[in-house]
């Protein structure tokens, strides 16, 4: 062998630790949902902005949100949520969209971004297999702030934190990468 070549990779080292970066990236973000959904409330002034891919396998939302953001969606969990759910492999939520309750399963593999925009921590993921990453910029659901008050399961009638406009939002990622 010509010491001078560098040795074929045949176990495939670099994408075995960027499978492990990523599990356990994915790991913390679990374990700060679970902790948020075991208090009943987010504490302080955290609140998160997920982004997720529509089309990964396991995804559960209504049709007419997955043909209205076909690649990827953030939502904002702040102060008007239902039934937060967090298990081994996803979490489930309910959202208002247009006034509209709607409940959506994600799973964590389909997550490609967690923000908490109150510490500035943030981490990445990469798509799922066989998914390329979509453009530069990505449709955030405006939301109507709103006192925190009280636990996960709040009243049908209180006013919505996610609310779905005509003219969607759009934020560059650029606002979510560290500096």
């Amino acid at each position: 062998m010509d010491r001078g070549a560098t040795p074929k990779d045949y176990i495939g080292y670099q994408s075995l630790v960027e499978d492990a970066r990523d599990a356990a990236a994915r790991g913390v973000m679990r374990a700060a949902l679970r902790k948020v959904s075991g208090l009943g409330a987010l504490p302080g002034e955290h609140h998160f902005y997920i982004t997720f891919r529509t089309r990964t396998p396991g995804v559960q939302m209504a049709d007419h949100l997955k043909d209205r953001f076909p690649d990827e969606m953030t939502i904002v969990i702040q102060h008007q949520y239902w039934d937060f759910e967090v298990h081994d492999d996803r979490f489930e939520i309910i959202l208002k969209f247009g006034g509209v309750p709607q409940h959506l399963r994600v799973p964590f593999a389909a997550v490609t971004r967690f923000f908490d925009p109150s510490t500035s921590f943030s981490l990445e993921f990469r798509p799922p297999e066989g998914m390329s990453p979509v453009g530069e910029t990505l449709a955030v659901e405006p939301r109507k702030a709103q006192p925190s008050s009280g636990p996960l399961s709040r009243p049908a009638d209180a006013s919505p934190d996610v609310e779905a406009q005509e003219g969607n939002t759009v934020v560059s990622l650029d606002a979510f990468r560290r500096k």
